[in-house]
């Protein structure tokens, strides 16, 4: 990496995406600095890591032992550990109230003056994250896709004030530092991908609850007649039904349409924390692990 170039990176969160965007930092030859808000998160998502990065070099996906991607990564519970970082990415809960709090917390904290603060979200508008704090023009949208150290998109998502310098140092980071391919969105709730995908996994929900068809029909429908690689109910519980209902909300509140309202059905699922994969049950049953 050149001079001025990206290289401390810093991460809010330790869960799916946020263990696998520090993953792909650490491979790439970024310093890693991820922050969880307790100990406990923090062992959770050091495990995480290990786990997938012991994966990676077990099937020859690493240039060298997971050891030493590891050595580039801290987990802490302290948020002034990112005081330093050049990037830093929120991926935490897709909840916008504690969203904006932490940004308001990241814009303290970090003390570059040219430093990027990026979000993960799915669906939350850039510019209600980048009007909480001082730097709203070096505020953006980076939202990677799950599993990321497998999924090569990124969406890029600058707000109206977010500045062309910005969105540019931050293609650069995504598309020559870690090696993934960059999409530009508008700010609109759900971008690109989720604003095409998440009707019609809605659309698959609805037809479920109906009785019109089993789970199993459904996907397999979409995967031996559409050639999709996944049918919606699996890619739902791969989700999960609760960012999914999130980004469903989100999509509603912006736009009134109908077809982004969420289905009865996946709202009872989340209340009953049938969260998908992640929790062993959603639309199909997983070996808990």
């Amino acid at each position: 990496m050149g001079e001025g170039a990206i290289k401390h990176i810093g991460v809010v969160g330790c869960g799916l995406m946020g263990s696998g965007i520090a993953e792909v930092s650490a491979r790439t030859g970024h310093d890693v600095v991820v922050v969880e808000s307790s100990e406990d998160a923090a062992k959770a998502g050091l495990h995480r890591l290990e786990t997938s990065l012991q994966r990676a070099e077990q099937r020859g996906k690493l240039d060298g032992p997971a050891s030493d991607v590891l050595d580039r990564i801290q987990v802490l519970t302290d948020l002034d550990a990112l005081a330093d970082r050049d990037v830093v990415v929120e991926a935490i809960v897709e909840d916008e109230a504690m969203k904006t709090d932490l940004f308001r917390r990241l814009d303290a904290v970090v003390e570059s003056p040219e430093a990027i603060l990026a979000s993960n979200t799915s669906s939350i508008p850039i510019m209600k994250l980048g009007v909480v704090t001082s730097r709203p023009t070096q505020v953006i949208g980076v939202h990677f896709f799950n599993p990321v150290p497998v999924l090569q998109l990124v969406e890029l998502v600058p707000s109206l004030i977010t500045s062309d310098d910005t969105t540019a140092r931050a293609r650069a980071w995504v598309q020559d530092g870690l090696g993934k391919q960059a999409i530009d969105c508008q700010d609109r709730a759900g971008f690109v991908v989720n604003a095409l995908l998440i009707p019609f996994i809605l659309s698959a929900i609805r037809m479920y609850e109906s009785g019109f068809a089993s789970a199993e029909d459904i996907d397999r429908g979409l995967v031996l007649g559409a050639a999709h690689p996944q049918g919606p109910l699996a890619l739902a519980d791969l989700i999960g039904l609760d960012t999914t209902k999130a980004v469903a909300e989100s999509l509603y509140e912006e736009f009134k349409e109908p077809l982004y309202a969420a289905p009865p059905l996946l709202q009872r699922m989340v209340d009953a924390g049938l969260l998908g994969r992640k929790t062993g049950r959603g639309f199909y049953t997983y070996d808990a692990r």
